[in-house]
């Protein structure tokens, strides 16, 4: 629980589970254009959130695509996003 919210805890990654909230799911490259970041650390966030399960990655042709992957984490974001607004 402590890793997830640490991952949780990098605004970069708060974009990344805000965008793929919106959209259901995205490419590597429209993450990175939306995001403004080089591909290369794009897919380090993508790698860690990947491995605690926070996204979900699927490979269509040459292109990996991701959404979330426990929605539960949403209601953390959720619970921050009420207070922050009170």
């Amino acid at each position: 629980m402590a890793q997830v919210l640490k991952l949780l805890a990098h605004p970069q990654r708060l974009k990344i589970i805000d965008l793929l909230e919106t959209s259901g799911e995205s490419p590597v490259h429209d993450l990175m254009a939306r995001l403004g970041l080089p591909q290369s650390a794009t897919s380090s966030h993508l790698t860690l959130m990947r491995r605690v399960g926070l996204v979900e990655s699927e490979r269509r042709g040459k292109e990996v695509w991701y959404r979330l992957g426990d929605r539960r984490s949403l209601a953390i974001l959720n619970c921050m996003r009420a207070k922050k607004g009170a």
